[in-house]
């Protein structure tokens, strides 16, 4: 029938995993279509607290079946412990998960390669996870990645010989060293659960599923500022995070997509390294960080936190083609007497709202709006009339410059702390 596209429009943690669990049941299929381990996708059910790395977040849905597809690169062992976690709490994965064939496998020496190039970077290191993402995706593109459909295959340790003895020659040059056979073993293990589950050919079970009538929503990881071809290059992720990702990540055609989901905090948030241009250093920065709980989900980094800014959401927007906007974290903002929103940046003299060529080296400086806080708790899900007048100011003026309507704001990291507007 047709597929709809939630994607993060800033660096990433903007709360995709609550928005996904809470959209999941207008949906037959929820399907991951890049990054890997290195998301981190925050969901509070029940009062208990998961964060899903792999796994897409309609997990916890009953009747949805989930894909993750050829776009994402899998560490097998991080999988393990996921899919185990989840069967404590008795959500059966195994159930209702399907993995593409085309999947690229994150490598132990993929892990080894990542921790020595940013060891070796020294004070210019991105900020990388260290989980072995860029390595997996450079193999990718290398054409000699190692893939799901592999370990299966009866050639499969031939494969994996090969490849990994391409990545012990790089660690030489690198006078990287590590314990690999315990690394390995455990690695090798951990494979017998990605044989327990369904291994598809991604593109023809979701085409058809389309063809069917089914309903399918493609969950984008990381944000659209960390793209590796449009975000603050070099300080970005290794893969397609923006709409078009979904196309190239799932095997479906440009013409099938309906919405596209963006989902921005009411505020910015980065981590690691790379250029922030709304960043607040002081007691404010700090303030932002305590009450909205800013340290990462997958790394524990406290994360650079500061004012919004409109002109790079508003790149955002263009490049996804963006339909509905989603605000998260409003609640984080309720005891700021005043607040600022970047509208404009100024750039060599000139004020501007498009972003220059490279961020890192170019001299920006924001200039903002002034808006009056609200100042008292919003929580819970309630109508947005009820909502005070400085916070659907707030919002309306975010509509106004994106030209997009906000459909959901979230009060809260529980399911139903919504304002639904649509």
């Amino acid at each position: 029938m047709y597929v709809d596209v939630l994607i993060g429009l800033q660096w990433g943690d903007e709360g995709k995993g609550k928005i996904v669990d809470y959209l999941a049941d207008r949906y037959d299929i929820v399907a991951r279509f890049q990054g890997g381990p290195n998301a981190g996708h925050t969901l509070k059910v029940n009062g208990e607290t998961f964060v899903l790395h792999t796994i897409p977040s309609g997990i916890f849905h009953g009747h949805i079946t989930n894909v993750i597809g050829n776009g994402v690169v899998i560490d097998p062992i991080t999988f393990k412990k996921e899919v185990e976690k989840l069967n404590v709490i008795g959500v059966d994965a195994t159930a209702k998960l399907m993995v593409s064939n085309k999947a690229h496998l994150i490598l132990p020496t993929h892990k080894l390669l990542d921790a020595a190039s940013e060891a070796r970077k020294g004070q210019s290191k991105i900020g990388s996870t260290l989980r072995g993402i860029g390595p997996t995706y450079m193999d990718q593109t290398g054409r000699n990645g190692l893939r799901v459909g592999d370990i299966v295959a009866s050639d499969f340790q031939a494969k994996y010989e090969a490849l990994k003895e391409k990545h012990l020659e790089l660690l030489k040059f690198y006078n990287y060293e590590a314990d690999l056979p315990a690394l390995e073993q455990e690695w090798m293990e951990s494979l017998d659960c990605l044989r327990s589950l369904p291994l598809i050919n991604a593109e023809y079970y979701l085409n058809e599923a389309l063809a069917s009538g089914k309903r399918i929503l493609a969950e984008g990881a990381q944000g659209s500022m960390l793209d590796v071809n449009f975000g603050t290059y070099p300080y970005v992720t290794s893969s397609n995070t923006l709409t078009a990702g979904a196309c190239i990540g799932l095997g479906v055609a440009p013409s099938k997509i309906r919405e596209v989901y963006g989902i921005s905090k009411a505020y910015c948030t980065r981590v690691g390294g790379g250029p922030f241009p709304t960043e607040l250093l002081g007691e404010e920065g700090e303030k932002l960080r305590q009450l909205g709980g800013e340290f990462g989900a997958t790394t524990g980094r406290p994360r650079r936190c500061g004012w919004m800014d409109l002109p790079a959401l508003r790149y955002a927007a263009m490049l996804n083609g963006l339909t509905k906007l989603i605000i998260t974290k409003i609640d984080v903002l309720n005891s700021f007497e005043e607040l600022q929103v970047c509208t404009d940046y100024e750039v060599d003299g000139q004020t501007v709202r498009d972003l220059p060529y490279d961020l890192c080296s170019a001299t920006v400086k924001p200039l903002y709006q002034n808006f009056k806080g609200w100042n008292q708790p919003i929580t819970g899900s309630l109508p947005f009339e009820q909502l005070p007048e400085e916070i659907t100011r707030y919002i309306a003026f975010i509509e106004n410059y994106l030209n997009v309507p906000a459909i959901l704001i979230s009060t809260g990291p529980h399911r139903d702390d919504l304002v639904v507007r649509a």
